[in-house]
């Protein structure tokens, strides 16, 4: 299927979650691959070689990983029910807080 959605990741990484709670946001259907870090699977370290870390949402066969970024793939691609404000004062402290979050 062109357009499925398939997120892989791992319990109880908050980056994951991050992934997820976006989709659901968008009332998006997706897969969820459960990954055991401690045995990567190969459809991990094919889709996501360079870290091979979690999370990583695959859409019509390409991979797309770290969190932020997929945020941001998924804002562009599904811009339905924005997870952003639409101020962009308020859009900047969003983004500030979520770096914080990562940064700590």
């Amino acid at each position: 299927m062109e357009d499925q959605v398939k997120v892989l990741g791992a319990w109880p990484s908050p980056y994951c979650y991050r992934v997820l709670w976006a989709l659901n946001l968008k009332s998006l259907k997706y897969e969820y691959l459960e990954e055991d870090l401690a045995n990567k699977t190969n459809f991990l370290l094919q889709y996501n070689p360079v870290y091979k870390k979690v999370p990583v949402l695959v859409h019509g066969g390409k991979p797309v990983s770290e969190s932020l970024v997929i945020l941001e793939y998924i804002e562009e691609t599904w811009p339905q029910n924005p997870l952003l404000p639409q101020d962009p004062y308020d859009r900047a402290m969003a983004r500030f807080w979520a770096k914080f979050g990562d940064d700590k």
